[in-house]
Parts: structure tokens; sequence; C-alpha cells
């Protein structure tokens, strides 16, 4: 009975053990190669291949290739990026919404084609970005024009099974030249993405506009793992204000540790964030590399980063 006993009371301080060191969720966001964030170069196939020789895990899709694709050129497509250890990640929204409305709606168009070639090689994300300015719209007139433009989008690629991210834009010197100030922070981007109302809206969650907007980590925390659509990871230069900041002045992630992406990325992994993370610099000197040293340059950092992930 002794015996017993004890081995019950071991089993239960095992339990109990268990539990209290209980492993954090497995990572199930991606190493994602964009090749036009980071100056390089290439079409589809090649940006595979690249993808696969420098260790990313997914790759950005092109919409307009993908959507000339016949269904047996598609099927050939998802069967190499499968030998090669490959997924696509997010698209880019082949649509310009900030202008004229008559630019607008030719884009719109389009977009049925376009969905519909993402929808074929099983692309469910696509992602665009917010100017967080502009000279002749306030706010309010902004708000409602791009809830109106977004809510066409939006429903478009739900008709695909499609989901929309929208990336709102941080840094203060991205304001200060245009009359009129617009959302730059997540807690506006929400209240957009609510008035949109489609159901498949969501974020583009970029850890540099994160940084710069003053978010922090529990505004991520306050997301749900669908309500992230693809995520960009970048530092700061140093020795810089963030309100000096400039948008098209970034560091590859983990070059400065100004930008805490541990604290970044581990939110986004208790969250059990699924989709793709890739680098978006803006980086002179990346962009004056070849194709293939900026791209183990990047994978290099982006691994650095994941690492960080416990």
């Amino acid at each position: 009975m002794r015996d017993l006993t004890l081995l019950s009371l071991a089993g239960g301080f095992s339990h109990l053990s268990n539990a209290q060191t209980a492993s954090p969720p497995k990572r199930q966001m991606t190493i994602n190669l964009v090749c036009g964030n980071i100056g390089v170069s290439a079409d589809q196939v090649q940006a595979i291949d690249l993808a696969q020789r420098h260790g990313f895990e997914s790759v950005e899709a092109n919409g307009e290739y993908l959507a000339s694709l016949s269904d047996e050129q598609t099927h050939d497509l998802a069967t190499s990026m499968k030998a090669k250890g490959i997924v696509f990640g997010a698209a880019g929204l082949p649509i310009d919404f900030r202008q004229d409305d008559a630019r607008f709606q030719q884009g719109l168009a389009r977009l049925p084609r376009i969905a519909a070639g993402l929808q074929r090689a099983r692309v469910n994300r696509i992602g665009t970005w917010i100017n967080p300015a502009h000279n002749t719209l306030t706010y309010l007139q902004n708000f409602k024009q791009h809830t109106q433009r977004l809510r066409q989008v939006a429903q478009i690629l739900k008709d695909h099974a499609v989901r929309l991210g929208l990336e709102y834009v941080g840094p203060q010197t991205s304001r200060n030249n245009r009359k009129f100030p617009f959302l730059h922070t997540m807690a506006e981007t929400k209240e957009l993405i609510a008035e949109i109302g489609t159901g498949n809206v969501g974020f583009v969650l970029d850890s540099w506009h994160w940084w710069t907007a003053g978010d922090t980590e529990a505004d991520i925390l306050s997301l749900t793992k669908e309500q992230i659509v693809a995520v960009d990871l970048n530092d700061a230069p140093a020795g810089i204000p963030v309100g000096q900041q400039l948008d098209g002045r970034r560091e590859i992630p983990c070059a400065t540790g100004v930008i805490d992406a541990a604290a970044f990325l581990n939110a986004l992994n208790k969250l059990g964030y699924d989709g793709p993370v890739r680098a978006e610099p803006f980086n002179k000197v990346l962009n004056d590399l070849g194709n293939e040293e900026a791209c183990a340059t990047v994978a290099q950092a982006m691994k650095k980063a994941f690492a960080l992930i416990k």
C-alpha cells in the first residue's frame, strides 16, 4: 500500500511539474522571402529557388503570375514547391486605392482574375499599407473613403477565400509633410477593420511601425492569430530618437537591437500566429548586394531573430 501511495504521489508531482514547465506553442510562422523588399530582382520561379537555397520556408506569391497559369501549370508549380519544402506566404494587393476613383476602379476590375489565381494556388493572404496622412482629405473623409473602397476589395477577396491585411504606418516623420494626419496605430486600424466589416480583414503587422507608433507587446496579445494576415520584421538605426526615425531607412532584423524583436516574435508565437514573417528593411547597403548575398544576409538575420522565440 505504501509503495502504491508513493507511486501515486510521484505521478501527481510529475503531472504538476509537467504542467508548470509546459513548453510554449510550437512555432508555426514561417521565415518568408519577399525579393522586392531586399533589393533582389527575381520572378516567381527564381524566388522559389532562392528561398530554397538560402533556408527560407516560404516565399511571396506573385498574383499576376499565378493568375496567368493553367490548372495544370498551377499543379506542377505546387508539386515543385512541395519537393523543395517551400510554401507560399502572402501576395501584395495589386490595386491603387489611394488615388482617384478611376484608377481604383480599373484595379478593382482586374482583382477577381488575380484572386481566382491565388485561390487555385491555395494562397489565402494578401496585404497592403495605409498612407498615414493626406493633403486634402480630413481624417473622417479619408476614413470613409478607405472603408468604402477596401470593403469592395475585401468582398472580392472573400469570394475567393483570401484574407486582406492592412499595415498601418507609424513614424511621425511620415505624417509631417501632409496637412491631415490619418490612422497610424493598431487601435485606429482596428476601427477601420471593424467598419469594413467583411470578416476577412486583419493586419499586416510590422515591427517597425509597431515600435514607431508606440504600440506594445500587450497590443499584439490583444489580437487573435486570425487577425494577423502577414508580418514584417525590421530593426531601426541606433542613436536616432523614435520621433525622428525615417521610414525609408531601416535595418535588417536584430542588426542594432533598438526594436525588441524577442518581445514582438514571442507575442506572435503565444497567439499561435501561423503566417509569413518577412524582412522589409529598405536598406541601401543591402539593396546594393547581389541577389545571392542579399538573400544569404537576410536569411541569417531572420534565423537569428527566430532563435529568440522561446
